[in-house]
C-alpha cells in the first residue's frame, strides 16, 4: 500500500471540504442524455453488487481451483467490506449531497435510511477501487484496465452530481486501505504493495 498516496488523498479531500463549504463553485450540472448516459450508467457501477458478482464468477470460472474460489470470495468479501465501511461513515456523517437543499452540511448521525443526506464518503467509488484494487494484485498483467474501470466510475460520481469531489476523494482513500488490507489480511498480496 503506498501510504504517502493515502495521505495525499486524504489532504486533497479535505481541502477540496474546505472550498466546498466556503461556497466555491464545484458542483457540476451536466445535462447527459442518450447514449452519453446510458453509458454512463453502466460505467458507474464497477465494483457494485451485481458488477462484483460477475467479475467473482468469471474469476472463479478462468481458476476453478480453492485458490481461485479464495481469490472470488476475497474480492466479493473486500468489496462488501468497503461498502460497510462507507455505509458506517455515512449514517455517522450524515452530509447532504450536492442540489438539495441544505447542501453539503453534515446533519450527523442517523439510523435511518436517507439517500439525500448519505453523500459523504463515495461509496460506489470506495468499491470500484476497492475492487480495483484486488483485481490489479490478482491480475497485474491487466492492473491498468482496473485502474481506469475504478477512476471512472470514480469520477463519474462526480460529473453526474451525485458527490462533492471531496466525498468521492474519501472514497478512493476508503477503497484504496480497505482492498490492501483485506488482500493482505488473506495472504493474497505481499505486504509490499
Amino acid at each position: 500500500m503506498n501510504v504517502p498516496l493515502v495521505i495525499a488523498l486524504l489532504i486533497a479531500a479535505a481541502i477540496m471540504m474546505v472550498l466546498e463549504m466556503c461556497g466555491a463553485p464545484v458542483v457540476l450540472q451536466l445535462p447527459m442524455k442518450g447514449d452519453i448516459k446510458r453509458e454512463s450508467q453502466f460505467l458507474a457501477q464497477f465494483g457494485q453488487a451485481v458488477a462484483t458478482g460477475i467479475t467473482a464468477w468469471i474469476m472463479y470460472s478462468f481458476e476453478q481451483t480453492p485458490l481461485g474460489a479464495k481469490k472470488a470470495l476475497v474480492t466479493v468479501g473486500t468489496v462488501f467490506a468497503a461498502s460497510l465501511a462507507c455505509f458506517i461513515v455515512k449514517r455517522l456523517c450524515g452530509r447532504v449531497r450536492p442540489n438539495r437543499e441544505n447542501a453539503g452540511k453534515f446533519l450527523g448521525p442517523s439510523l435511518k435510511h436517507a439517500n439525500w443526506r448519505e453523500s459523504f464518503p463515495s461509496s460506489h467509488s470506495a468499491c470500484a477501487i476497492t475492487l480495483a484494487v484486488c483485481l490489479a494484485i490478482l491480475y497485474p498483467q491487466a492492473a491498468a484496465v482496473f485502474w481506469t474501470l475504478g477512476m471512472i466510475t470514480a469520477i463519474l460520481r462526480y460529473l453526474m452530481d451525485a458527490h462533492w469531489p471531496s466525498d468521492v476523494l474519501a472514497g478512493i482513500a476508503l477503497g484504496y486501505v480497505v482492498g490492501h488490507v483485506m488482500m493482505n489480511l488473506f495472504k493474497l498480496a505481499p505486504l509490499a504493495t
